[in-house]
């Protein structure tokens, strides 16, 4: 790994603000880093407002969105509520939905079949419009491609409201209503938010007209912090507001869906890591092994017992899920080493039988091993379709827009994005995609880097250090848990692999007289040579507490030692 320390900030800068808001020279360098200057963004920082999110009329065509929902309520029209299968998309569904519900009885959903329409606005979802007298669709975290589509739509005398967040393409489609703030022409503040989170915007903007007070909206809000968390969007400015105040929501009033999914769980308060790691590989399962509106109907589901068994029901997809995603992963890279493609610019792999709900997992499993922008394909109806990952620093869509012309359809984000494609160009796509890769990528890029924030000395950590930075979260993107690193550390004689197969290492370290201190560094157990005999060594880490047989103490999360 390459560990890059983040740049010194300037030295008279920390010193103004660690006398602005009396804090240690550390926390002012911590704060400059994620663009806190003053006590005013101090302020936001440290103590998010509800008033801090922008009025929702600043994004393009919102007022033109509303207008015609309010238009559909007073014609008594049938509303299709359209979402992608994933968790961005059925928490963008549930809450919409929910929303008109509690406004007008005539609102249902669609999500998409992963398997049968793929991703985004299909055909079939349009005919299933018709045939069900819905004359206005509106689609989330998915549309801003879809110009045929959508004109299809037209012809059928269906209008189209599209809530997206992906990067539009050249043309916009024609629909009545385009919200998404990527667009070139939408001045809205912050275009990083999720397709849930532009679903938010909108139930605000039908609010506000409504006249009715902002406490309705609260509810909604455990929908949006899980979305922005398990779609990797950056945790800053509106972002890190919604997800503020939607891990209140799931901390203290979860929806019935949600107190399903937790309620075995053996934790006090759940963190946006835990809404990562734990609700959203759930919700994601139902798209991925069977159908994504088994998520949505667990998403709003008021009824306990009832939503215990749909959970139970997602439970079991998830494990299926998590058995073909290691069956899968270990086939291709066997494939990779066989065809002798470990010191090529790129891993691209296809076999027509691999699941198409776990393929993107699998670009993500294989990313971390060879770290390399990564394309995993199945076949998917007559077409082929993969799922794309790339790494820190580069962008895997701009890439695919130079492949172009051997793509039948593209879309997504800067590291992730999907694809589709006819069988006879996937050799030409290959070549193609290696060649523009090799020729763009920056060498470096190819090695997995660890940004540091600042060095740490063990006599300066403690627990009111820990406290201060626990105050940070909603961690991710934009606003990553600190990262430290100190050098001449010596084990105790503590250090010893634990785990299964002794996978992970656990010691406990010393600096000039000052410790020990507690460590534990996760799928380290092969660094321990590194750390025996008393021999000095540096460690990159992050603070956190341990809880063991009811005692908490500060330990260090090491993530990598040499």
């Amino acid at each position: 790994m390459r560990w890059t320390l983040k740049p010194k900030q300037d030295d008279e800068q920390i010193k103004a603000l660690t006398e602005i808001l009396k804090v240690d020279r550390l926390i002012a360098q911590l704060l400059l880093q994620r663009g806190v200057t003053s006590y005013e963004e101090a302020k936001k920082f440290f103590r998010p407002q509800l008033s801090d999110l922008h009025d929702p009329f600043l994004m393009k065509d919102m007022e033109l969105a509303v207008i015609r929902i309010e238009n559909a309520i007073l014609a008594n029209e049938n509303i299709l509520i359209y979402g992608d299968y994933d968790v961005d998309g059925t928490t963008a569904v549930a809450l919409l939905s929910s929303y008109l519900l509690t406004l007008y009885p005539n609102v249902a959903t669609y999500i998409p079949d992963r398997y049968a329409e793929g991703y985004g606005i299909s055909y079939a979802g349009i005919d299933f419009a018709e045939d069900n007298d819905f004359t206005l669709i509106i689609a989330l975290d998915c549309g801003i491609k879809a110009i045929e589509k959508v004109s299809y739509a037209n012809e059928k005398g269906i209008d189209f409201i599209i809530c997206d967040h992906h990067r539009p393409g050249k043309k916009i489609p024609d629909a009545v209503a385009v919200l998404d703030p990527k667009r070139s022409d939408c001045t809205y503040p912050y275009d990083e938010l999720c397709g849930c989170g532009i679903g938010f915007k909108l139930i605000q903007a039908l609010n506000i007209k409504r006249e009715d007070s902002f406490e309705k909206l609260i509810p909604y809000l455990d929908l949006v912090a899980t979305a922005i968390g398990a779609d990797i969007v950056p945790i800053t400015g509106e972002n890190r507001v919604l997800a503020y105040f939607g891990l209140e929501v799931i901390n203290s009033a979860p929806r019935t869906g949600f107190k399903a999914i937790i309620k075995n769980l053996q934790k006090e308060k759940l963190t946006i890591t835990d809404v990562v790691f734990i609700i959203a590989p759930r919700i994601n399962a139902a798209g991925r092994m069977r159908h994504g509106q088994y998520a949505v109907n667990l998403l709003i589901e008021q009824n306990m017992e009832q939503a215990v068994k749909y959970a139970s029901e997602i439970e079991e997809f998830n494990t299926s899920r998590k058995g073909l995603d290691r069956e899968i992963t270990e086939e291709a890279l066997t494939m990779i080493l066989q065809n002798k493609e470990e010191d090529r610019f790129t891993s691209v792999v296809y076999k027509d039988n691999w699941h198409k709900g776990v393929i993107g997992i699998v670009a993500s499993r294989l990313t971390e091993t060879y770290y390399r922008p990564t394309l995993v394909f199945t076949k998917s109806g007559d077409k082929l379709a993969a799922s794309a990952r790339s790494v820190k620093g580069f962008d895997v869509y701009n890439a695919l827009e130079r492949c172009s012309d051997s793509i039948e359809q593209f879309g997504g984000h800067k590291y992730a994005a999907g694809l589709t494609l006819v069988e006879e160009q996937y050799e030409i796509f290959k070549t193609q995609f290696e060649k523009v890769v090799a020729e763009t990528i920056d060498p470096n890029l190819l090695t997995p880097e660890i940004t540091i924030d600042a060095k740490l000395d063990l006599d300066k950590i403690s627990p009111k250090l820990l406290r201060i930075i626990q105050q940070f979260a909603p961690f991710g993107p934009g606003n990553m848990t600190p990262v430290f690193i100190s050098e001449n550390l010596r084990d105790t004689g503590y250090a010893k692999g634990v785990g299964e197969e002794n996978r992970h290492l656990k010691l406990a370290v010393t600096q000039n007289g000052a410790g020990p201190v507690g460590a534990i560094g996760f799928n380290l157990g092969n660094k321990l040579p590194v750390v025996q005999n008393g021999k000095p060594f540096s460690a990159v880490f992050s603070l956190e507490e341990n809880h063991w047989n009811g005692m908490v103490n500060l330990q260090l999360k090491i993530k990598d030692l040499r």
